[in-house]
């Protein structure tokens, strides 16, 4: 009898051991989120799907988060580096200063997301401190920038707001500022800089280039594909120690094609508007160009393509003539 007991709760336990192990099994992992919270009270071991259980920094928040959702800023808070795979919404509309304090030759957001992915970034602030390498750098995928302010980006040696070097990309950045950026020539604001056989098309809308190295660089001489296509309208671009918008290419290689379109260039050291290679061209299109180190320039068969409504005087230097002209349509 004593055997046959201890036989049937064996059975018993085997029985109810199987039953546990059924239902882990069928248990769902936990679904990432749709809407994801940082603030400055959050904690990384939070899965940020709430106010009350956000999280502490972005890196966690995007790990918490599925392709195509949302990660909203609650307060005022610093919110570290972040690595982007994957389409997302980064957003702060309006709860404080979002900051991203980047550490010494590091990048603020690195997006690396496939082909199909889009990203958007709001109401950031990314400051590299004096010592970061860039605010953000771009391999791929479709990015829209709104109401940034990229700063301070001055590492020994470089040094960039955005550094666009994709596997063909779209860049959309409005309403941002990006100052005080690069160190050495060739560094500065925005670069554009497509490889291989790779695309940039690239739209610039309401955005302040000041005080950095070169404003805007467009360079088509490491492609031999369809090269960068940039559209900068109502922008200003400032106070920048070389030039204002320099567009590079070289004979067999990616057009750098650049319109420029009624944006204010002016008290930068070098040329304010600057073509520089035989695939180098910008359409100019109700521009104002003065005080400049040059006005505008065109060299190694650049072109300068005017619509003969910019205002391109006072200069310190040549204020400069267009290699051609459009009439008005």
């Amino acid at each position: 009898m004593t055997m046959t007991k201890s036989i049937t709760k064996s059975a018993l336990s085997l029985a109810a051991l199987g039953t546990v192990l059924a239902l882990l099994q069928s248990t769902p992992a936990q679904a990432l989120n749709t809407q994801s919270y940082v603030s400055n009270t959050g904690s990384d071991l939070n899965d940020c799907s709430s106010v009350a259980g956000a999280c502490a920094t972005f890196q966690r928040a995007l790990s918490q988060t599925t392709a195509g959702g949302e990660i909203t800023v609650v307060n005022t808070g610093q919110y570290g580096p972040a690595s982007i795979n994957k389409s997302v919404n980064i957003s702060n509309d309006g709860a404080g200063e979002a900051s991203i304090r980047v550490p010494i030759s590091a990048t603020g957001i690195n997006i690396s997301a496939g082909a199909g992915d889009v990203i958007s970034l709001r109401g950031l602030v990314i400051d590299g401190q004096g010592t970061g390498a860039n605010a953000m750098f771009i391999a791929t995928s479709a990015v829209h920038v709104q109401n940034c302010v990229l700063r301070n980006f001055t590492s020994l040696g470089g040094g960039f707001g955005i550094v666009l070097e994709p596997n063909s990309a779209s860049l959309f950045v409005s309403d941002t500022i990006i100052f005080n950026n690069g160190s050495v020539a060739g560094t500065g604001g925005i670069m554009i800089s497509p490889f291989g056989t790779a695309s940039a098309n690239v739209v610039l809308d309401r955005v302040h280039l000041e005080n950095n190295v070169v404003g805007l660089l467009v360079d088509g001489s490491l492609s031999t594909g369809n090269g960068a296509h940039v559209v900068i309208r109502d922008s200003v671009v400032s106070g920048n120690a070389s030039d204002g918008i320099r567009a590079f290419s070289q004979p067999g290689k990616a057009p750098a094609f650049l319109v420029v379109e009624h944006t204010t260039v002016a008290n930068n050291g070098g040329t304010g508007i600057l073509a520089n290679g035989p695939r180098a061209t910008m359409l100019l299109d109700g521009n104002v160009v003065s005080r400049n180190g040059v006005g505008i320039n065109a060299i190694n068969s650049g072109q300068l393509i005017s619509y003969g409504n910019n205002k391109v005087n006072n200069n310190l230097g040549a204020d400069g003539v267009p290699t051609g002209s459009y009439s008005p349509i």
